[in-house]
């Protein structure tokens, strides 16, 4: 039984019905004179709210929109004006060999505007209907022209990675994390001795969108980053686990440099501009192929709120942490200690 309405309450719904104003009315006006803050005042605050890989990725576009609009309220551009920004930035973007006609510029662009649109509204400087970002779609996606790599090529990445560079144990070290794990590069730069479980051969992978998960890796892969996290300062001292001769943390600029060589010995990397994404591609197109969809899905680390391509099906057809190990021991030839025998041989 519903409770009785108090007094006050029903002597302020004649009052709304008199005026012509519903509830509905006053939930969704935006504050009457208020001065919203500009760009210049507000996207650093949004800035700061943000995950580093998400400023990581908005930073340039944010930049954009402070060169254009950066003494302009927040309530002053039209939609619009969003296409038209959006538009300017697709058509001066960095023209590389790779590039997509500025689909992905224009699309970042319009994200980092819902970004701070979408705190706006938080915050309650904005009602969602005035939210300007939202009524501006973004650009269609093109299919990938990534793929799985042959094993000839693999080869071939390995063996110039293997024996150029200024640090071949690193670089050969990288690659073969990436090939088991077909982890991204956010996972292998946030891994650290914690990250290690020696006794199961699973790695910690923390990366985008706040996901974590156990992966497992070969008993020889995990020996080797044990190893070099003893001989590189990082088991004492803890931290980042890949690091320098030195002892200094790697960034990605490891990655950058290591492409950029292999790429001046096989020119087909420069052609098709293979980068550290392509090993995932080439590992989970593997997994797939010989273990289906669910362990494939497993293995990338994708979730029913990352993926968003499988429907509720998805939810009935999850892979266990034994089965993906087994994909990896079938895709190493060696064993590993999760895996049941029979799960190994994809049957």
């Amino acid at each position: 039984m519903n409770s009785p309405e108090r007094p006050e309450v029903e002597a302020a719904r004649l009052v709304l019905e008199r005026m012509g104003v519903s509830p509905a009315d006053l939930v969704d006006a935006p504050v009457v004179g208020r001065v919203l803050p500009t760009f210049a005042e507000y996207i650093p605050q949004v800035a700061g709210a943000v995950s580093e890989g998400t400023r990581r990725v908005y930073r340039s576009y944010w930049n954009r929109v402070l060169e254009h609009w950066g003494q302009r309220r927040l309530d002053e551009p039209r939609a619009s004006e969003i296409k038209q920004l959006a538009e300017h930035v697709r058509t001066h973007t960095v023209a590389r060999r790779n590039a997509r006609g500025g689909r992905s510029a224009a699309e970042h662009l319009i994200a980092a505007l819902r970004c701070v649109y979408n705190h706006a509204v938080a915050d309650g400087l904005l009602a969602e209907a005035d939210n300007p970002a939202r009524k501006v779609p973004k650009p269609r996606r093109l299919s990938s022209t990534r793929h799985g790599l042959a094993d000839e090529r693999l080869a071939e990445i390995n063996l110039v990675a293997a024996g150029t560079g200024n640090d071949p144990g690193l670089d050969t070290l990288l690659l073969r994390l990436h090939l088991e794990t077909a982890c991204r590069r956010g996972g292998a730069l946030a891994l650290t001795v914690r990250d290690l479980d020696e006794a199961q051969s699973l790695v910690l992978l923390r990366e985008k969108g706040g996901t974590v998960r156990w992966q497992p890796v070969s008993p020889t892969l995990m020996r080797h980053l044990r190893s070099h996290a003893e001989q590189r300062g990082a088991a004492g001292g803890g931290g980042q686990l890949l690091r320098y001769r030195n002892g200094d943390p790697i960034t990605s600029r490891r990655y950058d440099h290591l492409w950029s060589r292999l790429g001046s010995h096989l020119p087909w990397i420069v052609s098709q501009q293979i980068s550290t994404h392509w090993l995932r591609h080439t590992t989970l197109t593997w997994v797939e192929r010989h273990f289906g969809y669910a362990v494939a899905r497993a293995y990338a680390g994708h979730t029913d709120s990352t993926s968003g391509d499988g429907g509720t099906t998805t939810t009935y057809i999850r892979a266990s942490l034994q089965e993906v190990a087994a994909a990896l021991a079938a895709l190493t030839g060696e064993p590993h200690p999760l895996a049941a025998p029979w799960l190994a041989t994809g049957a």
